[in-house]
């Protein structure tokens, strides 16, 4: 995924509300922007932190820029977490998770459980349909170890939940961890910070629910899924 156009470069002086910014471009400029993650984003919202921001003229929004990237643990990571989704995609079509590019037909957003909506639905004349979850992912509390989630995520948790009961039905379930950052060679489901999700992990893993995680290249100019990295296992105090 390229950013076009080209993002801009400033320095951030908090983040608040969830959903809002201020940050001081490099001309001396305090504004006010959106920030594309209502997460607690753990550990990437140090005032002074270099960032990056795209920019957007249509009248219908109110800030004019949103809250892309931020240079954070030497590295840096992508904070919109709406973008995931394609960078799934785009990790999917390149081969990166599973056989799932194998796959010949790949819809969006097909509703699925009781009051959800499943990000892809894979399917193919002569198999199993593939259901993919797909999370954003760029918390880290120790080197080379991502971990989800960073917060307690009750949504999260139900699409575990939902995910269970479609492979007792007999169809292919995947949950696909998007990490928008390159410095991890692992992930690990975060069971302090949320044990009812971490439960639910467990349960889904030893049902059939696959999992996998892919960790991105990130710029300033693009973010590019790069490759697979491992899945911790759920431990024993999880289950």
């Amino acid at each position: 995924m390229i950013f076009s156009p080209p993002l801009v470069p400033a320095r951030l002086i908090r983040r608040y509300k969830r959903f809002l910014f201020d940050a001081v471009l490099d001309d001396g400029r305090e504004i006010t922007g959106y920030c594309p993650n209502t997460g607690s984003m753990q550990g990437l919202t140090a005032p002074g932190s270099r960032i990056w921001l795209s920019t957007h003229d249509s009248p219908n929004r109110k800030y004019a820029h949103a809250f892309e990237l931020i240079e954070a643990d030497g590295t840096t990571v992508g904070v919109h977490a709406a973008i995931a989704n394609r960078l799934a995609e785009e990790a999917i079509r390149a081969g990166l998770v599973s056989d799932l590019a194998t796959y010949p037909v790949l819809a969006r957003e097909q509703r699925y459980g009781a009051r959800s909506r499943i990000d892809f639905l894979l399917s193919a004349p002569d198999r199993t349909a593939a259901y993919v979850e797909v999370k954003n992912v760029h918390f880290i509390r120790r080197p080379s170890l991502a971990e989800f989630p960073d917060t307690v995520t009750m949504r999260g948790a139900r699409h575990l939940e939902e995910l269970i009961e479609i492979v007792r039905g007999g169809q292919r379930a995947v949950m696909l961890y998007l990490v928008q950052r390159e410095d991890c060679a692992r992930l690990r489901i975060c069971a302090d910070l949320d044990p009812v999700y971490a439960r639910s992990f467990a349960r889904a893993i030893a049902v059939g629910v696959e999992a996998y995680a892919v960790k991105c290249r990130v710029t300033p100019s693009e973010i590019v899924p790069l490759e697979p990295i491992a899945m911790d296992e759920p431990g024993p105090a999880a289950l």
